[in-house]
């Protein structure tokens, strides 16, 4: 018999953690979002260690950061040497930002041949939106219901999840949002073609209603991710991409976690052969280092002149070194390929589960990015936050750190790193049907 990958010695969380958490909440603000009792100390590959020696497998990868693993070692020693050589210097250009700048660009889809680097998701997506309206000469932006593009002000404005918007006051001019297709939970016929349809016409509908006639563009993602990793039917992004096309406006794809060979490609565009004027990165572009880029049109982001677009720590030669270490590491290690592998022994084993559990109501996903939508009634379809919380915190218990998202706050979420083996998922896979199964005595 394999040895366990797991351990968790007692209840959560122990001594030296609750001692760490209680001083943590004297402190730090504490907005932060529901977790399970864990105070990590060290991790590698998929295993996490908290301070009192428990070992867990992650499928978090820290919101969807750490593809190729924990502290890879090709990148911790990328990194060091770094620091050791230059921590950052503005704008002025260095041999790893022209390396890194190159490196991606040649990694993505041919027809985007312009990056710039920034520091978060959020402030690619900021970006996105005033190059849509710099370009266009107009104001207006579509964003979708469920949409999250970050809590800054642009980003949560044409994001429609109403957390990040909630008790500030007016959000930016100009916003029209519009249905994105929620196949679990739809009430239209049809099937998946049906629902694509009623969604087109709804953007339709919304246009003619609410636009001035200063339509910029829209922006919007390969899949919902805080609002329950949920995938829209086959042929709605080339619907919405050939619908921009036809009005004019330009078309931006928000893939800040949905690169980097989490949905089974490189970039989730390439699924359906999707073709964006510009792309929001994040997330996966640093695994852990604070980055992030646009990816765009050289005639897009061309509008903007020399000083007109900037960010403090973009860029800097950590950053950049770090960006480059990482495609390496994807490239040499096949880690796009293992993703698609390792995705569909968890989706297959996750639809078993489902068959047994009286409250796992949807598994959706591809790749190694999947939603487990739990349900107090799966005929009802009644979301189960307070289920969803409990067994966050089982899963910890047996040895399995996860985390939720959703409109309801009823999905958790599956998103190893990308270099996850097959002993590591299936040990994963027990320790969630265990706690599944659990719920139900």
């Amino acid at each position: 018999m394999a040895e366990r990958i797991t351990r968790v010695n007692g209840p959560l969380p122990g001594p030296r953690g609750a001692e760490l958490l209680k001083e943590w909440h004297r402190y730090e603000a504490d907005t932060t979002g529901f977790q399970a009792p864990v105070v990590w100390d060290s991790a590698s590959g998929v295993i996490v260690t908290d301070v009192d020696g428990n070992r867990y497998i992650d499928w978090t990868s820290g919101v969807l950061v750490t593809n190729i693993g924990h502290c890879h070692p090709a990148l911790v020693k990328a990194v060091q040497g770094a620091v050791a050589r230059l921590i950052n210097n503005y704008e002025c250009p260095t041999e790893a930002r022209v390396r890194a700048a190159r490196d991606l660009v040649n990694h993505l889809p041919g027809h985007l041949d312009r990056c710039f680097f920034m520091t978060t998701g959020s402030e690619a997506t900021e970006a996105c939106t005033r190059i849509m309206k710099r370009k266009t000469g107009c104001f207006e932006v579509i964003g979708f219901h469920g949409g999250f593009h970050g809590r800054t002000y642009a980003g949560a404005s044409v994001g429609g999840m109403t957390g990040p918007k909630r008790g500030y006051g007016p959000t930016m001019p100009g916003v029209i949002r519009v249905p994105y297709p929620y196949p679990y939970r739809s009430s239209v016929g049809g099937g998946d073609a049906g629902l694509v349809d009623y969604c087109m016409t709804m953007l339709e509908e919304a246009v003619r209603a609410n636009s001035t006639g200063s339509l910029a563009g829209l922006l919007v993602e390969p899949y919902l991710g805080a609002a329950g990793f949920i995938f829209p039917p086959d042929g709605y992004l080339p619907a919405l991409e050939a619908w921009a096309r036809q009005k004019g406006i330009l078309f931006a794809l928000d893939e800040v976690q949905s690169s980097y060979g989490r949905t089974g490609t490189m970039w989730a565009m390439e699924h359906e052969n999707l073709t964006p004027d510009l792309v929001a990165i994040g997330k996966g572009i640093g695994c852990g280092i604070p980055t992030a880029a646009i990816a765009a049109r050289r005639e897009v982001v061309g509008v903007l002149g020399k000083g007109e677009m900037s960010s403090t720590v973009g860029g800097n030669p950590v950053s950049s070194t770090a960006v480059s270490a990482i495609l390496k590491v994807m490239d040499g290690e096949n880690l796009v390929a293992n993703g698609v592998k390792i995705g569909a022994i968890l989706k297959k084993r996750l639809l078993e589960i489902q068959d047994r559990s009286r409250y796992l109501g949807d598994v959706r996903g591809r790749g190694m990015v999947m939603g487990l939508e739990l349900v107090t009634n799966k005929t009802t379809k009644e979301p189960a936050p307070d289920l969803t919380k409990q067994l966050i915190c089982r899963c910890a218990e047996y040895g399995l750190l996860i985390g939720s998202v959703g409109i309801y706050g009823n999905v958790i979420r599956v998103a190893p790193p990308l270099v996850m083996n097959e002993a590591e998922a299936h040990e994963s896979l027990d320790i969630m049907e265990r706690a599944l199964l659990s719920l139900q005595d």
